[in-house]
């Protein structure tokens, strides 16, 4: 139940328009997307957006939150994420005339309701995946998993490597005490010129240095963490591959591999304007700095079930938290899980490429609730699927030999196959269709809050195309 509120807002009257010999509901098909959000957003609990504004009760009415909610989620569908190019649509393009009539917000409006409601927009999501839940567009018979790399809002120039950081942070202690030596061999001239009130504060040269070593000093304490962390994750995938080699009986290979180091590689950089990001390979074969973004992503009519972004390259860490935050969003929307004819809980498909495979990601998964069906090598493209295995497993058999058996029964083939156009599609759709590549945002809380929003208004868009689409009707 809607909350009662005090605060008084602008007068929304996005109807008004139909009193005009010229209106949008005259030029713009039936059925529109525009039309769409228009009966949709007002029938979902935007109190958590009205909130902030009933505390202060003073001032001018501000725009009425729920022509902003919708306002910004028809500029994703369509794929306008700047707030200046959205409010310059709202002068000129009629779907946004729609939408806020005459009293239109200007761009700083639109920029800070959008960066200031962010966990709002997300719990929109778990609405919007209900709404999908309850019109039989979420089957669960199938999920499948995938990554890509998002451009951050970082600029590589303001970027420095490790070992970099610590020449310049020697080069600027050493200036730092040649300006102390010059500063105290003048104090008698600079205390005249300064006066005694400014006699304490530090020149401007020195306070530069000062903050820049500051700065430094902290960025070297980011990729100490990271090389710590990294060093851990390290020590866990040589004791799982030396227990598999007890276990089969097979030697290593090789030479043995040298000693794990907890000191960042002095190639490992750490970015200044947002240091929650790190520099990932793109499909360019450059690099930049970017967010790698997970999905989970219904077989029946590709919905998003669940999404997050993480600072980590690849996705060997992922399966657990995508299986995790799959399990949380579904029971946040109240969506139902499938049962046997007992009516005990069934495990759910979960498919994903060679890159999340790993024996703890298979245990965790599993112990989530799903049947994982993680490749475990790369498959060419146009080569048939392996055969199944003839005969039974080697005992003990390795996790990675279950798996492969397991990917090369029928059943394990036909669900595996529908992997890559089950979730690649989805990346493809909102990069290359709606033209989502790059994070206006900056720092992983408000990425991830950006990411929500991009997935919640393509399963909106999904709602409506196989919904209430007049082409599809």
């Amino acid at each position: 139940m809607a909350s009662v509120r005090r605060k008084k807002y602008r007068r929304w009257e996005p109807q008004a328009y139909a009193q005009r010999a010229y209106t949008p509901g005259d030029r713009l098909p039936e059925g529109d997307l525009v039309f769409f959000l228009l009966d949709v957003v007002p029938t979902l609990d935007l109190d958590p957006f009205y909130a902030s504004y009933e505390v202060e009760t003073r001032g001018a009415p501000p725009f009425d939150p729920t022509m902003l909610v919708c306002l910004i989620l028809y500029s994703y569908c369509v794929g306008v994420f700047s707030s200046r190019k959205i409010a310059l649509a709202c002068e000129r393009n009629l779907a946004f005339l729609a939408i806020t009539g005459d009293d239109r917000p200007d761009f700083r409006t639109i920029s800070d309701f959008r960066k200031g409601h962010l966990k709002a927009f997300a719990d929109v999501f778990t609405q919007v995946l209900r709404l999908a839940a309850e019109l039989g567009m979420v089957g669960l018979g199938n999920l499948a998993w995938d990554g890509s790399k998002f451009k951050a809002n970082a600029s590589r120039h303001k970027a420095m490597s490790y070992g970099y950081m610590l020449k310049e942070e020697q080069r600027l202690r050493e200036e730092i005490e040649a300006l102390l030596r010059q500063a105290q061999q003048t104090d008698a001239q600079e205390d005249a010129a300064l006066g005694a009130s400014r006699g304490a504060e530090l020149p401007a040269e020195l306070q530069r240095r000062e903050q820049r070593l500051c700065t430094i000093a902290a960025a070297k304490e980011r990729l100490q963490e990271q090389a710590r962390a990294e060093a851990e994750a390290q020590r866990q995938r040589r004791a799982e591959q030396e227990a598999e080699r007890q276990r089969s009986g097979k030697k290593r290979r090789g030479k043995e591999p040298a000693p794990v180091s907890e000191v960042p590689a002095d190639k490992a950089q750490s970015n200044f304007t947002d240091p929650e990001v790190r520099i990932m390979p793109q499909s360019n074969k450059g690099w930049d700095y970017s967010g790698n973004a997970q999905l989970s992503v219904d077989a029946s009519y590709q919905i998003v079930v669940a999404c997050f972004v993480t600072a980590a390259a690849n996705d060997a860490q992922q399966a657990v938290p995508l299986a995790q935050a799959t399990r949380d969003s579904l029971h946040q929307a109240g969506v139902a899980l499938p049962q046997d004819e007992a009516g005990q809980a069934k495990k759910i498909p979960a498919c994903a490429d060679t890159g999340y495979f790993s024996e703890q990601a298979v245990a965790g998964v599993a112990g989530l609730g799903f049947d994982p069906y993680l490749a475990t090598g790369r498959q060419k493209h146009n080569r048939p699927a392996a055969p199944a295995a003839a005969g039974p497993l080697p005992q003990p058999a390795t996790a990675k030999e279950r798996m492969a058996a397991k990917l090369s029964t029928p059943e394990g083939q036909a669900l595996y196959s529908r992997r890559k156009v089950i979730v690649e599609p989805v990346f493809g759709q909102i990069k290359a269709a709606r033209g989502f590549r790059q994070f206006s945002l900056r720092g992983l809380g408000k990425i991830n809050g950006e990411w929500s929003l991009v997935c919640l208004t393509h399963n909106l868009l999904k709602i409506w195309r196989y919904r209430y689409a007049p082409s599809v009707n």
